[in-house]
């Protein structure tokens, strides 16, 4: 690991700063956001004992790790699992996930657990809820990068 070379600074009488700083614009994501809101995609919390979902909220952005939604739900909070089901359309000839049964078949439905960082009002009286999708498989992972690298990044 290579240290930081601090140096007096006569003119400020103190220590300077190390020469290997990190810049302030530099993307620290592992993974880039898009902007889905305007498609009104909905996020069901699953039950698989019933095998259904109930529609808890509309995407607002998505990466191969996260997710953003908006509800009206006022009883989600961070630190909690969600189990959720993703349905998304298949878009320029790329299907969003990989059926894992069926191998190279396409799949335009996933199911996994959500766990919640942030949960924030909005001016329209629902909630952002936020989180990263814990136990998508890295193939899934990958597909679902390539499946939004056609969509457009958010803010």
């Amino acid at each position: 690991m290579l240290a930081a070379k601090r140096q007096w600074d006569e003119s400020t009488n103190s220590v300077s700063k190390p020469f290997m700083t990190i810049a302030r614009n530099v993307e620290r994501r592992r993974y880039r956001r898009h902007d889905l809101e305007e498609l009104h995609l909905a996020v069901e919390r699953y039950d698989a004992r019933r095998n259904t979902g109930e529609v808890v909220g509309t995407i607002v952005d998505l990466s191969a790790g996260g997710i953003r939604f908006k509800t009206r739900q006022t009883h989600i909070r961070p630190d909690t699992h969600i189990r959720l089901r993703l349905r998304l359309p298949a878009f320029a000839g790329i299907s969003p996930f990989i059926d894992h049964e069926n191998p190279q078949t396409p799949k335009t439905e996933w199911t996994g657990w959500m766990v919640v960082s942030r949960v924030q009002p909005r001016d329209d009286g629902a909630y952002d809820v936020a989180g990263r999708l814990v136990d998508m498989d890295e193939i899934d992972r990958g597909m679902l990068g390539l499946y939004l690298s056609t969509q457009p990044l958010a803010a």
